[in-house]
């Protein structure tokens, strides 16, 4: 996804150009901030005997997909998973809470941070964070073309510094994505097929 001031030209003429666009006013991180809470159950198992991970990833992608399409006031795609780290295990009986926010947004993209905790149905004690993950979204309209999101507006400090980290990961991620080309470029290049 590229922000504003990477955006490619458009390469048909007939599209419009989502970067002559107004400006969209800016939205809030607590406006679309949202908590997914679901009982873990024996069908969420894996051969372990502790909640499949797939399943974790699908209430994660849940919870991105609510607040991107909250955010971004319509639908949104999910474009990419990274970082996704499971701490620890989740049981069968733990209430499994998904918060998720909007930690920063280019032109017509946004990544989405999410922490996992879960409470132990036996336990009194606090919830436990036991996964996060990142995701970036894509607005989308209703042919699935992209379309512009609202800038976020961080509120707190915690905000302001997941709006920072947001912008290191899409650098890297960027990078890594331009490196990869380059090489199979270069491998196209010299006659080698994968």
């Amino acid at each position: 996804m590229t922000d504003q001031a990477s955006a490619p030209e458009p390469e048909n003429p007939g599209t419009p150009d989502i970067a002559a666009e107004a400006e969209l006013p800016g939205k809030p991180t607590s406006a679309s901030r949202t908590t997914l809470s679901h009982i873990m159950t024996h069908s969420d198992t894996n051969l372990l005997g502790t909640v499949h991970g797939g399943v974790i990833m699908k209430l994660v992608d849940d919870a991105a997909g609510a607040v991107a399409g909250r955010h971004s006031g319509g639908p949104a795609v999910t474009a990419s998973m990274d970082e996704m780290a499971f701490l620890e295990p989740v049981r069968v009986g733990d209430l499994v809470h998904v918060k998720a926010q909007v930690n920063w947004v280019g032109r017509t993209s946004m990544e989405v941070g999410v922490r996992v905790l879960a409470e132990r149905w036996n336990e009194s004690a606090p919830p436990t964070q036991v996964g996060s993950a990142y995701l970036v979204f894509a607005a989308v309209d209703a042919d699935g073309k992209p379309r512009r999101v609202p800038p976020v507006l961080p509120e707190s400090e915690r905000d302001k510094r997941r709006f920072q980290e947001a912008q290191i990961r899409r650098t890297h991620r960027l990078a890594r994505r331009r490196a990869i080309m380059e090489l199979r470029a270069q491998r196209a290049a010299e006659g080698i097929e994968d």
